[in-house]
């Protein structure tokens, strides 16, 4: 009788996928909607390149950074978490013990196997925190390089996204010629960054592309319609 080794599919790099999506998703949206607004108040593309690039500049930067503080913040959390959980082994030892013991009961041990495992567990001081942090209060040890690669992904992302719909501009001189194009090219993308994003999320990726879409759409036309009001 054959054996057919059992597979298990699971999806790899959530946090590398979820800093492109938070990078690429404004990097679409927001110098798009600045290039239409402008399109609607400039002659010449050259003004709207410069001002693309400075937004696009500043954006990334201030999205860099919200990416890296937001990384140093769950590092800063956890480790403030681990050095709690230290004192409370060292204070409390028997009430920890308790607490190992409690999830072992729940996952319908017997006595016997729960006091073994708690034995074994509370052996060793390092193991028995990470499995408290692990199991009691659903920590993992966060990446020491995640901050910093949150940063550059999300920062890069919002770049690749930005220059999209600012490409026309750079040979269209004309803003009214540059901006069909640009926003035909924008769409483009957003709905293909709109199916993939929902494919990846478990999301019915038609109807989130149409969203994302549509989303950018309307950023861009309300920009455009009042910088016409305002010229």
């Amino acid at each position: 009788m054959s054996e057919t080794a059992h597979q298990e599919h699971h999806a790899t790099g959530s946090a590398f996928i979820k800093d492109v999506v938070i990078g690429m998703s404004d990097g679409l949206t927001v110098p798009f909607a600045l290039a239409a607004g402008l399109s609607g108040a400039v002659q010449h593309s050259g003004l709207i390149v410069i001002a693309g690039l400075a937004e696009i500049t500043a954006g990334s930067i201030a999205m860099g950074l919200g990416g890296y503080l937001a990384g140093k913040t769950e590092q800063d959390f956890y480790h403030s978490e681990l050095k709690r959980e230290y004192e409370e082994v060292d204070a409390l030892p028997d009430e920890e013990k308790r607490e190992v013991k409690v999830f072992f009961q729940e996952l319908g041990l017997s006595e016997d196997i729960q006091d073994k495992a708690v034995a074994e567990i509370t052996r060793d001081k390092k193991k028995w925190v990470d499995f408290m942090m692990k199991y009691e209060l659903n920590l993992e040890e966060p990446d020491p390089r995640r901050a910093r690669n949150s940063a550059l992904n999300i920062g890069g992302s919002y770049i690749v996204g930005g220059l999209v719909p600012l490409s026309p501009y750079f040979f269209i001189n004309t803003p009214a010629q540059a901006l069909p194009v640009s926003v035909g090219l924008t769409l483009i993308c957003l709905f293909i960054f709109g199916f993939f994003k929902s494919k990846v999320t478990g999301v019915n990726p038609w109807l989130g592309a149409l969203k994302v879409t549509l989303i950018g759409a309307a950023a861009a036309g309300a920009a455009f319609f009042v910088a016409k009001l305002f010229k």
